[in-house]
């Protein structure tokens, strides 16, 4: 097997949130008076939310970030799902024993429910999200956080996302990566960042992991 960890993002990757993520841009803004096109409110998915909002407002950064959170807490069960082989992937990497996590810019609440919405939540082995990290993606501790939770090494180990903060993040903390196509931004965008591999579908993850 070549690769014995593989550290996930969430949104975008896993769970199929674009509509929700840009519903709860786009109620947020209408509230501050801010108006973007469907590309502009691409953009801002990826960073965390207090850095998008405070380079708006940054008086009003706070609440905006507690506006964006109560919309898309109130909606997140009725529009989140999974994408297409993500839960026979999880299986079929389970029953060989690869470690995975996940590794989200999301803060925990958040994170946690769309795994037990999902009932995917025990087929990771950690979970690093926004609480648990001092420099968010495309920095590369929250990926060197998730392999020293699960013991892992650099050469072993593979970062799968669908934004260039995930990319950049497993490139910089020296591990190989996996674009997936199905990102909102493009393939073409991602292929920018130089990842390791790129994949159509998730089950192409299970051979370039050996499994």
């Amino acid at each position: 097997m070549k690769f014995d960890t593989v550290l996930f993002d969430l949104d975008g990757t896993i769970l199929d949130t674009n509509k929700l993520i840009h519903d709860s841009f786009v109620y947020t803004f209408k509230q501050y008076g801010f108006e973007f096109t469907d590309e502009q409110i691409l953009e801002f998915n990826g960073p965390p939310l207090y850095d998008t909002f405070t380079k708006l407002n940054p008086e009003k950064a706070e609440e905006m970030v507690q506006t964006y959170r109560a919309y898309n807490l109130s909606n997140h069960d009725k529009m989140v799902t999974l994408f297409p082989n993500v839960r026979e992937t999880l299986e079929a990497l389970q029953n060989k024993g690869v470690k995975m996590g996940i590794v989200s810019a999301k803060m925990r609440p958040g994170v946690l429910q769309g795994l037990e919405l999902t009932e995917i939540k025990d087929y990771f082995d950690t979970i690093v999200t926004f609480d648990d990290i001092t420099k968010p993606k495309p920095h590369p501790e929250p990926v060197l956080i998730g392999m020293d939770k699960l013991n892992s090494l650099k050469e072993k180990t593979v970062m799968v996302g669908d934004n260039f903060h995930d990319i950049v993040s497993g490139n910089e903390a020296g591990v190989d990566t996996i674009a997936v196509s199905w990102t909102s931004k493009g393939i073409d965008y991602l292929q920018q960042y130089h990842p390791t591999y790129t994949i159509d579908d998730m089950l192409e993850l299970l051979p370039i992991v050996g499994v």
